[in-house]
């Protein structure tokens, strides 16, 4: 079973930026993709961001390409978030999420149903 912990969330200004880690642990997590998901109040979560296994490969929502970089480290199991130019729409918690199955068999899946693992989300708030 793997553990998953979030941090950097917080208040920003619109324009501004933020940066989040997850830290896995108890998997080897370099064989799996991750992924940051978000959900806003009153809304579905959604998948934003995904990084391959090998951090080699990236795949965003239209909503956040561009303004948003994901990225790995293998060696310290963690993913980043890297979010600039924020916009009050971005307001939500962020969860990070590790594929259910290696490699990359479920690349470009949005579906929450193929990650097995999730943190317990940081907040991320954009004043206007």
């Amino acid at each position: 079973q793997v553990q998953l912990v979030e941090s950097g969330g917080g208040l920003v200004q619109a324009g501004g930026s933020l940066r989040l880690s997850c830290v896995a642990s108890g998997r080897a997590f370099s064989m799996y993709i991750m992924a940051w998901f978000r959900q806003a109040p009153g809304k579905e979560r959604d998948l934003i961001a995904a990084v391959s296994w090998s951090g080699g490969i990236t795949d965003y929502a239209d909503s956040v390409k561009g303004r948003f970089t994901i990225s790995r480290d293998n060696a310290k199991n963690t993913v980043y978030l890297q979010m600039n130019s924020l916009k009050a729409e971005d307001t939500a918690v962020y969860h990070c999420a590790i594929a259910k199955s290696p490699w990359g068999s479920t690349w470009g899946s949005r579906n929450e149903a193929d990650f097995g693992s999730w943190g317990q989300g940081t907040q991320v708030t954009v004043s206007s």
